[in-house]
């Protein structure tokens, strides 16, 4: 975080983001999109979150939440730091976008709406009639009814996750392979029902995979901590065992003032697909 969120009004998010009712066309088509199918253009989310913490004036964190929920390609960590950037949170200045950009890159033309302004006007505009009224985020841990898979308490076993679903990890070695859906990650950083199908759909590829919905000291009490190995992550913390490290883009580390000054390093060590 580089700044405190300025000029915040509420900490909900605007109903007419969540019902997809903004009166801008692409950008209610988008989310109406989110929810049905998980995805979102990366220029149409920097759009949205500036309607939400710019335009409406809402704090980054229950808007994010929102997205993060209806995301079948979310990623906590850059989600979270997109909207903190749009918010001027963790960047320099707030972003906006006004009508004449969207309709340049979404092939629109659409005009009249509250978004049909000069830049100039931003930093001073009233919140629009249309966002003015906001909700509380809310969201039903849907995690499905699985009955729990009889686990070999003398067999090494490879812990996956939401956040390792490598096919390819130790595809070699008989092990015995658990998914773990804990439900108490899923209520701190909740995901909507068609996304933990998707990670299911996504765990089918793993051969002889099992899916255990509990707690990891629930998985432990089973199979014992001498026989875990997990990939490092901060949402394993708490798991015992063998750590063992998780993919990295890079061999970079260490701090860096911002993305770019990172990426530029990084650059250099990636190789492009042929």
């Amino acid at each position: 975080m580089k700044n405190t969120q300025s000029d915040v009004i509420s900490h909900d998010i605007p109903k007419a983001i969540v019902e997809a009712d903004t009166g801008i066309k692409v950008v209610d088509e988008a989310i109406e999109s989110l929810y049905n199918n998980g995805y979102m253009h990366n220029h149409m989310r920097m759009y949205v979150a500036s309607i939400c913490c710019n335009i409406a004036k809402c704090h980054w964190l229950t808007p994010a939440r929102w997205m993060y929920l209806h995301l079948l390609d979310g990623d906590l960590a850059s989600n979270q730091l997109s909207w903190q950037w749009v918010a001027g949170a963790f960047s320099n200045k707030k972003y906006y976008a006004n009508q004449g950009n969207i309709n340049k890159f979404f092939n629109s033309n659409q005009s009249g709406t509250f978004l049909d302004v000069d830049y100039s006007v931003f930093p001073e505009m009233d919140i629009p009639k249309k966002l003015e009224e906001a909700v509380v985020f809310t969201s039903n841990l849907e995690l499905p009814k699985i009955e729990r898979p009889k686990l070999d308490k003398n067999k090494t076993t490879l812990i996956y996750n939401y956040y390792n679903l490598d096919p390819e990890w130790k595809k070699e070695e008989d092990r015995q392979r658990v998914l773990l859906l804990e439900p108490s990650v899923f209520k701190k950083f909740p995901l909507a029902k068609k996304n933990i199908q998707f990670i299911l759909d996504l765990a089918a590829n793993i051969d002889g995979i099992e899916v255990f919905i509990g707690e990891f000291h629930e998985l432990e009490s089973e199979i014992g901590i001498e026989n875990i190995i997990y990939k490092e992550h901060p949402l394993n913390k708490h798991y015992k065992g063998a750590e063992e490290p998780r993919d990295w883009i890079s061999s970079v580390t260490g701090y860096h003032s911002s993305f770019f000054s990172f990426w530029k390093k990084v650059k250099k060590e990636i190789r492009p697909i042929t």
